[in-house]
């Protein structure tokens, strides 16, 4: 899978986190979720956990759209 590109993060001195892609804010964590989030991020690929924690996660029918007549360019 490839990596969703343009997520940024920055975690605030109240413990919040704001995710952020193409430098607009797309959700606030706070609490345990931007715990958990700040953990899962130093375990694993930064830009698809924030891709997933946004809900903008390839659905897995990208490659048979490509393949589509309608899309063949």
């Amino acid at each position: 899978m490839a990596a969703a590109h343009g997520f940024a993060y920055e975690e605030r001195g109240d413990g919040s986190v704001v995710i952020l892609h193409h430098g607009r804010v797309v959700t606030v964590l706070r609490g345990s979720r931007g715990a958990q989030f700040v953990r899962e991020v130093a375990h694993g690929d930064p830009q698809l956990v924030m891709a997933r924690w946004t809900g903008n996660y390839r659905r897995g029918n990208e490659r048979a759209a490509r393949r589509h007549p309608r899309n063949a360019r």
